[in-house]
């Protein structure tokens, strides 16, 4: 099919097929080729030419546009001269201005009626055109520097016509006063781009009507400049930097929430990393028992044989999957820990080495708690160690009293404020069975004041995460947490585990 006349053919760059390099191809490729870079080269050379010949004027009308924008679009965010919300700092905004206004209305009144001879009811109208939106720059600036600006540049028009050789010119002392005020209720209040246009404007203005009444300008347009110029440099300067410290303290806040928000996501990974070899290690049993059940048990029919290996089958795949969330877990600098994961009998280990750190420990540990679900085990392991570890880093050396027992809701109310425990290493006897219907498991960490300042923490082996550990193992056993300073400076930890019910086996107990 051929190409048509309002078509050019296509050539093999078009196509998308490679080019062959310059100098290759055939030899209608090779003109079509330096034809195409001669176009292109000469559409460059002309956008380069009408770049530079436009050049200062797209950059005029370019000034003139961010000028318009600017003196036209007031801020939308940013605070107010009162502070935002606080509704008795704006009525003694508006009270002040106010007062200022009804001062410089009559004055104003007075200078241009008597001292430049305009009739009262003309000189009447610019006091009240020049004064008077200073009540409505308290919120709106922007709008009140217009009407201001515009009864300012028609009153020294008018003044130059009517005015007597001695009296101020372009600008009345009233006018400066008021135009000063203005001033700083737009630098406190508009962006640095309005405050450039506002001076730009008050610079032009100031500088054509000294050239139009040069044998009657007396200095007060430079006076004007120079003063307005001050009061919209140091009034937004501090303005700008009262917005920096009010972001800076937002984003510490904001940064302090998401630590924290962090530092409880790190926390619940890492319990549910060390649980993930909890509940692994029962679906293994699971695993092997459904396994071997088939040469264990004789007689077993068909069906249940399938139905032992359906369950091991389950139980396989439920280890991979588990195994697929721990890597999720996982960060990518975490490691994975070979040693089982401690329980009750490590509390001992645990006490001796914070008495090696300089803390003088008791632990007390009631009798037949060895039953107990390795979960809840392992949280009163690491309840007891983060405890631990913050008193070695804010009490060092002071006394401490560690105590688990297995308490009923009667006695649970007691438990941090009774009982005596023996030296680290040592097991105090007790009665509290666990299984029990009702009863609760007490984890209690009590020390005393320091004896010296705190020092770096000596103990390093725990999560880092102190309280908001705590209360997230707490969390997870359907516990509750109470922790507080003590009347003689010590602090008081108390966690209160909700032992679960002994699971019925069907068999007799004398015989199991």
């Amino acid at each position: 099919m051929k190409p048509s006349a309002a078509e050019p053919p296509v050539g093999p760059g078009d196509s998308g097929q490679p080019e062959p390099p310059r100098g290759f191809g055939p030899p209608e490729q090779r003109e079509r080729r330096g034809q195409r870079d001669q176009r292109e080269q000469h559409d460059g050379s002309s956008a380069a030419e009408g770049t530079a010949a436009g050049g200062p004027v797209h950059t005029a009308r370019r000034a003139l546009r961010d000028l318009r924008a600017a003196l036209t679009t007031p801020a939308i965010a940013g605070p107010p001269p009162p502070p935002r919300g606080s509704g008795r700092g704006r009525r003694w905004a508006y009270v002040s201005v106010f007062g200022l206004v009804a001062v410089l209305v009559p004055v104003t009144d007075t200078v241009l009626s008597q001292e430049y001879g305009l009739p009262g009811a003309i000189a009447f109208c610019l006091a009240v055109a020049q004064a008077g939106p200073l009540l409505l720059a308290v919120t709106r600036p922007l709008q009140a520097w217009w009407i201001v600006i515009t009864a300012d540049t028609v009153g020294a028009l008018l003044l130059l016509f009517s005015a007597s050789v001695d009296s101020a010119w372009p600008w009345p002392a009233p006018a400066i006063i008021g135009y000063l005020v203005l001033c700083l209720a737009l630098a406190v209040r508009e962006r640095r781009s309005t405050l450039i246009a506002v001076w730009t404007v008050t610079l032009l203005l100031s500088f054509v009507l000294g050239v139009v009444g040069q044998d009657r300008s007396d200095g007060t347009n430079v006076i004007l400049t120079v003063l307005s110029g001050l009061v919209l440099l140091l009034a937004g300067a501090v303005r700008e930097r009262g917005d920096a410290q009010r972001r800076l303290a937002e984003q510490e806040t904001i940064s302090e929430a998401e630590r924290a928000r962090r530092t409880l996501l790190e926390e619940r990974a890492r319990i549910a990393r060390e649980l993930h070899d909890v509940v692994a290690h029962h679906m293994s049993v699971v695993t092997v028992q459904a396994d071997s059940a088939p040469y264990r048990l004789e007689g077993l029919p068909p069906e249940a044989r399938e139905e032992f290996a359906s369950i091991a089958e389950t139980a396989r795949e439920s280890l991979s999957e588990m195994r697929r969330l721990l890597g999720v877990l996982r960060s990518e600098d975490a490691h994975g820990e070979r040693a089982p994961q401690p329980g009750l009998d490590r509390l001992s280990q645990l006490a001796e080495a914070t008495v090696r750190a300089g803390v003088p420990t008791e632990l007390s540990v009631a009798d037949g708690l060895s039953g107990l679900p390795q979960a809840v085990q392992l949280s009163v392991y690491r309840i007891v160690q983060e405890a631990l570890a913050n008193v070695v880093r804010h009490a060092p050396g002071a006394a401490t009293r560690v105590s688990v027992t297995g308490t009923t809701g009667a006695s649970t109310a007691q438990a941090g404020t009774t009982g005596t425990g023996a030296r680290a290493g040592t097991t105090k006897a007790g009665t509290a069975k666990a299984g029990t219907k009702g009863e609760a498991l007490t984890v209690l960490v009590v020390n005393g004041p320091s004896p010296g300042p705190a020092s770096p923490p000596l103990e390093t082996a725990g999560t880092g995460h102190g309280l908001v550990g705590m209360r997230e193992r707490v969390r997870l056993t359907g516990g509750t947490l109470d922790t507080g300073p003590l009347p003689d400076g010590g602090f008081r930890v108390v966690a209160r585990i909700p032992l679960p019910p002994a699971p019925p086996t069907g068999k007799d107990p004398t015989h199991s």
